[in-house]
């Protein structure tokens, strides 16, 4: 294990540790009240470990391998001990995986059982990725005194509720993932996982979309059916949102995103509650996927919890890291969104032009759109990794793609905060989409996409402004680049295509393809919002 404990130290760029001798107590038995056993694993040092402030890990995705080795082990050997725990139904866990809906319950118990183990000190921090920082929310606002510090990276306290939106399906992310936890059991799932792969993407074009999951899976996911069956605003998800816990929360918060993370709105919504509750937290976003495991979380946990576990302050530092793509830096700010931006309107242009000035009279250019052979999700906010900037020149050669080019920048625009499209479109259907990219358009013309959105619109054989809002971002368009952006009537299957017939997205088995029209004139001004650096 020496051998893994220095290509992990290279690796996540990590601080040589305290230690590389560490002992781990397998398949300790954690009782909840209705008298299921949770299975954990704790790693210590060999030496002293008893009393060291506790790392609490509660996942979906199983003891061992990468959550065990990549997590728990850079943490045991700089300061803590770790309580990695399979949370319920999977992994040895007794019950039935309910996706989120025990964690709340579950959490609650568990931290009461770990504070009362003869080798706990003083100091509790919890610390997790993705499923294993909603957990932190879902008990985020009745905490023991115990525990000092949260620390979740890439994700938010509705998780899949941000993907079930009614105004814009997103398959791709809670599909995939109730694939992942519906076959990571199986025999050699690790070794089948590439042709699993391939088996789910050629799933998401089955139709109905209520069978897809017997395509991918070989049997019904309760959770794939769920996300068909209830969206965003249905009360069934009511006991799986934590949003209004976390102004409560009574430690101090560090918050790791990506802008091209899947969580990320979601992520910084949480954080300006608690800017907005005066709670003692921090935000840090880089240039990532939702799949790019980073060192961001472990380095957090060891100079942004450790401290505190121990009474101490962590170094300071500004409230909010951004890293400022195309400038390629990081940068320190007050707050999200930071102060001294403004929104500008850039205009879509009759000829593909992009202005801040307003459009001229015109006629709306215009596409057709097959749902049939839909538009693709190209890089952006997926869930492979490597996918996050990427080159737009097959997507931007497509008839179904309009694209709106600024001239060569005469000086440098940066934009941090929001953004947003306000797109004035019409449909030959009512159901239509409206998928909007910002690009960045480098001197020798490669186009790299910043941020996107999308919106599904009912009524769209007539004519109106659809509001789009899209990914936030920090980046700097440079002087001698162009901005861009591009409109479309889909990204598919990172978005469900739109059938274009008001189907139920589940059930829908009829594909109609569209005429969409694009308006840029005096009266239909359409534009992209950026917030730029006065």
């Amino acid at each position: 294990m020496s051998l893994v404990s220095r290509v992990l130290e290279r690796q996540l760029k990590l601080s040589p540790p305290l230690t590389r001798d560490l002992v781990v107590q397998r398949d300790l038995r954690v009782p909840m009240p209705d008298g299921v056993d949770l299975l954990a694993d704790r790693w210590a040092p060999g030496a002293g470990g008893e009393g060291l402030p506790t790392a609490l890990i509660r996942t979906p995705y199983g003891r061992r391998g990468v959550f065990g080795v990549v997590m728990a082990r850079p943490l045991a050997e700089r300061g803590f001990q770790v309580l990695v725990q399979s949370t319920r139904g999977g992994f040895g866990s007794g019950g039935t995986f309910a996706p989120m809906r025990q964690e709340r319950a579950d959490g609650l118990a568990t931290m009461d059982w770990v504070v009362k183990q003869p080798w706990f000190g003083a100091a509790l921090v919890l610390v997790g990725v993705s499923y294993m920082g909603y957990v932190q929310w879902a008990v985020a606002d009745r905490l023991p005194p115990q525990v000092k510090a949260l620390v979740p990276q890439v994700s938010e306290s509705a998780l899949s509720l941000g993907f079930l939106r009614r105004d814009g399906f997103a398959l791709e992310a809670p599909f995939m993932w109730g694939v992942l936890v519906g076959s990571q059991e199986r025999r050699a799932a690790l070794l089948r996982q590439p042709f699993q792969m391939r088996r789910t993407r050629r799933a998401m074009d089955t139709l109905p979309l209520n069978r897809a999951d017997v395509a991918a899976l070989g049997h019904p996911s309760a959770y794939v059916q769920d996300i068909l069956a209830h969206d965003a605003d249905d009360p069934y998800w009511t006991d799986v949102d934590h949003r209004h816990r976390v102004a409560e929360v009574s430690v101090p918060v560090s918050s790791i995103g990506g802008w091209y993370d899947i969580f990320l709105p979601g992520q910084l919504r949480d954080f300006q509650a608690l800017q907005e509750a005066g709670r003692p937290a921090r935000l840090t976003v880089g240039p990532w996927t939702h799949a790019e495991f980073t060192s961001a979380g472990v380095q957090e946990a060891i100079e942004f919890a450790l401290p505190l576990a121990r009474g101490e302050q962590p170094p300071e530092r500004a409230p909010v890291r951004l890293y400022v793509m195309g400038e390629e830096a990081w940068r320190d700010f007050d707050s999200w969104p930071p102060a001294g931006y403004a929104a500008q309107r850039f205009h879509l242009q009759p000829g593909g032009g992009l202005s801040t000035e307003p459009p001229g009279a015109s006629e709306p250019d215009r596409y057709r759109y097959d749902p049939a052979e839909p538009t693709p999700a190209v890089g952006g906010v997926r869930l492979e990794r490597g996918s996050a900037r990427v080159d737009n020149a097959a997507l931007e050669a497509r008839p179904d793609v309009l694209t709106y080019t600024t001239a060569a920048l005469d000086r440098d625009v940066e934009v941090v905060g929001e953004v947003s499209a306000e797109i004035w479109f019409g449909s030959s259907l009512p159901h239509a989409d409206v998928f909007v990219r910002l690009c960045d358009v480098d001197p020798r013309g490669r186009s790299t996409n910043v941020c996107d959105g999308l919106t599904s619109l009912s009524g769209a054989d007539e004519v109106s402004a659809a509001t789009v809002s899209m990914w936030p971002t920090a980046h700097l368009f440079r002087r001698g680049h162009r901005i861009r952006v591009q409109v479309s009537s889909g990204a598919f299957p990172r978005y469900a295509r739109n059938p274009g017939t008001g189907e139920p997205i589940g059930t829908a088995t009829t594909l109609r393809a569209a005429d969409q029209a694009v308006h840029h004139d005096p009266d239909r001004p359409s534009a992209v919002i950026l917030p730029v650096r006065a």
